[in-house]
Formats: structure tokens, sequence, C-alpha cells
């Protein structure tokens, strides 16, 4: 999606458009136990689209997940992935005081057997001692990946992860609204300019026909003069363009109104551009002029790239 430059003009007050493009991750963890990292991405869809990957054993999380996306994401390609990883090892171990205290008695006890048997002793390192039978255990209160405690705090992170995330998109939506604003007033713009075109080419429109009909009755001695008057005048309707200009009118006040809604306003962009087009369309079919067909022209190229911007609309 295209940035807006610095000197473009802020997102209007008030405006509520959001992006269908983000991304946040967060890390997160227990003391000494596990540690874990969020992150979430989105790109712009039809519809809300969930793809979740998350590690196996975790009970009630997926369903708590996708509870809370499906309340504030209405559209969009959404991607959530969590990495979980243990303490070193894979455990959290601790030592035994009763049995280092029992392992320390064995060995001195077996020291001083030796001593007295005549044979020889060799200092023995803690790490050896650690590693003898009952020294060392895991926690009982180390969370197993599908624990309450783990469970509790994976879900306590899912609204600051969505909150990064949403916040992404608002931002995105404020550069979408500060272009399609500027889009905006530039169809408006050129609306106005076909106005003063059409109205200039009047005259000369009205002398064409009148010399069109006046070859057709120099042509045609038998042609009914208000037969032909009739297809005259229905020629003039068919070249008019005011309606055209009217309905671009409306359409741009009705995306102002769009961009200041609360709420997914995209799939109705979507539709009001269409709109757009086929006016822009019809003004060129209509045009007649070189100068209305310019215009009908440059009004296309804004549209095209409004619409470009208007996809990422959630």
């Amino acid at each position: 999606m295209v940035k807006p430059a610095p000197d473009q003009i802020p997102a209007p007050p008030g405006c509520a458009l959001r992006s269908m493009t983000g991304f946040a991750s967060l890390r997160g963890g227990t003391e000494g136990a596990a540690g874990w990292l969020w992150e979430i991405r989105s790109v712009n869809g039809k519809g809300l689209d969930l793809r979740l990957r998350l590690p196996e054993g975790i009970e009630g999380l997926e369903p708590a997940l996708r509870g809370l996306l499906t309340m504030r994401i209405a559209r969009g390609s959404v991607s959530v992935s969590l990495r979980l990883q243990r303490g070193a090892g894979g455990e959290v171990l601790r030592v035994n005081a009763v049995g280092l205290a029992a392992a320390v008695a064995a060995l001195a006890q077996a020291e001083a057997a030796a001593q007295a048997s005549g044979l020889p002793t060799a200092p023995v390192s803690p790490a050896e001692i650690l590693a003898l039978r009952g020294v060392l255990e895991q926690c009982p209160e180390a969370e197993a990946p599908g624990s309450a405690a783990l469970q509790k705090a994976l879900l306590a992170d899912i609204d600051p992860l969505i909150d990064a995330f949403d916040a992404m998109r608002a931002a995105e939506g404020a550069a979408l609204a500060a272009l399609i604003t500027a889009q905006l007033d530039r169809v408006a713009a050129l609306a106005a300019e076909a106005r003063i075109a059409a109205e200039a080419r009047r005259d000369e429109a009205a002398a064409a026909l009148r010399a069109a009909m006046a070859r057709v009755m120099a042509a045609e001695s038998c042609a009914d003069p208000a037969r032909v008057a009739q297809e005259v005048a229905l020629l003039a309707v068919k070249s008019d363009v005011t309606e055209e200009l009217d309905r671009l009118d409306a359409h741009v006040t009705a995306a102002r109104a769009l961009m200041a809604a609360a709420g997914p306003v995209g799939r109705k962009f979507d539709f009001l551009i269409q709109e757009f087009m086929r006016e822009a369309n019809t003004l060129c079919a209509k045009a007649g002029n070189p100068s209305l067909t310019g215009i009908g022209l440059d009004l296309k190229h804004v549209i095209d790239q409004m619409r470009e911007q208007v996809q990422n609309v959630e």
C-alpha cells in the first residue's frame, strides 16, 4: 500500500477508515518456566479468513482467540501464530534438599569406608552430586503445555496483541483516508471542469444538430420535418451529460459520508467505486468533444487509483 507523502493532507477529522493490512507481535512468559512469541499479520481479503498456528495441548486457547478476533476484525486474511518455548532442556528443575542431604551423607559414608579399606578416593564435583538420583527434580508448579496457569497467561496476552494490531490498522487507515480524500477532491474538481466544458460545447453541438437536420431535409424531400426534429431532439438528450455529472457529485458526497461512518465500510466503498467508474465511462461515451473526452479520461484514471486504495479498506 502506498503511503502518503509528508506534504499530503491529513485524514479528515473523525475519519474512521481502517486498513486490512497490519502486523503486531508480543513476547510473554512465566518466571523461569516458559516463554512465547505471539505474531499476528493480515492482508486484504474479500471476507474474514482466520488462519491460526497454535501449539497442541493448550485447551481452550483456539476458540477464545477466534472469538476475540471475530469481535474486533471484520475483513482481511489474518494469520496468527504462537511459538512456545520451554525452559532449558524443556523442564524447570530445582534441588531437592532432602535428596541432596541424603546424597551427601551417602558420599561421606562411602568415602569413609574407602579410606578405612585403604582405597584411593577422588574429590566429587557438584555436577556429579547433582547427577545423583533424587537430587534434582522437576518443579511441581512448573506449567505443563496444557496447564491452567499457562492457558491463563497466554489468554491474558490476546487483548494487548489485538490492541497493537488494531492500532497499526488504524494508522494505515488514516494514511488511506488521506489518499482517498485527495482523490475525491480531484474527482469533484474534474466534475466541475466537465460542467464548464459541457456548457462551452452547447452552442457548438446545437449548431451541428441544426446543420445535420438541414442536410437531411435537403436530401430527403419527403422527410417529415416533425419526425426529423424529434430525432434531432433525441440526439441532443443523449449527448447531455448533466445527469452523469450530478451523479458523480452525489457519489463524492456519499464517499465522504462513508469515510466518517463508524465500522467497516470497505464493501460499500467497493460498490461505490463501481458507480463512479460507470458515470465516467458514460461521460466519455457522450462527450463528442475533445476537451470533455479528456476530462472523462482523467476521471477514469483518478477513480482507478482510488479503487486500488479502497481495496485495502476494512
